[in-house]
């Protein structure tokens, strides 16, 4: 089953506030193994960015100012997450914002149906835990030191690991070595083996036969 891991940025927290996304990043899993398939953009927002926004992902207004607007790439995006369930750590924020960006441009709404949410899976899972993203990285023991800031693909690598644990998968582990290369080394294991073997000799096997036969009559009888 494919599904997709997906994470925006935005202007600020808040659609009532006229808030925009800058930042949309999508990797798919297959059979919760992320493929080559991605979609990521940054998007012009067409508004300032806050500074609470901007202290959390550093885009500023002169680094978006150039890029498309949500209308030039909204088919290539929902092309992306077509019959897909979305993976997203806090979905009411990114589909509260991408629904707004869908509505600005009379696009249908994505449905929440398609949605699993990480933050609910995790709040449920740890009750009174802090369920952050960083949080469940450190619970699970997970690499986030790349993530010195909120980035959509960085984000989005580091949930689809959060998500295989806390739906009780292990990370899929891809062994490289070939079998030849495996049989070879059972047989070279074979071939140093040298323990040496000492054969008894004719008087001792002898004296073993006697002491068989005398203990074998005094237990049998």
């Amino acid at each position: 089953m494919k599904e997709v891991v997906l994470d925006t940025e935005t202007t600020g927290l808040s659609v009532q506030d006229g808030h925009r996304i800058v930042e949309i990043g999508c990797i798919e899993l297959d059979n919760l193994i992320p493929t080559k398939n991605v979609f990521h953009c940054y998007l012009n927002p067409e508004r300032k960015v806050s500074q609470s926004a901007l202290d959390v992902h550093g885009y500023t207004d002169e680094f978006l100012s150039d890029k498309k607007k949500f209308s030039e790439v909204a088919d290539e995006f929902l092309k992306f997450i077509e019959g897909k369930k979305i993976i997203i750590h806090n979905a009411e924020f990114d589909i509260g914002h991408l629904n707004n960006e869908l509505s600005l441009i009379t696009k249908k709404p994505i449905s929440k149906t398609n949605v699993i949410d990480t933050l609910e899976i995790a709040r449920n899972k740890y009750p009174g835990s802090s369920i952050s993203l960083d949080a469940l990285c450190k619970r699970f023991r997970i690499d986030n030191s790349k993530r010195t800031k909120h980035t959509a693909l960085i984000d989005c690598e580091l949930l689809s690991k959060v998500y295989i644990n806390l739906i009780d998968q292990k990370e899929p582990v891809f062994q490289f070595q070939r079998i030849s290369d495996q049989t070879k080394e059972i047989k070279n294991f074979e071939y140093k083996y040298s323990k040496k073997v000492i054969k008894p000799s004719d008087t001792e096997l002898s004296e073993h036969k006697k002491f068989l036969e005398k203990n074998l009559k005094k237990n049998y009888y």
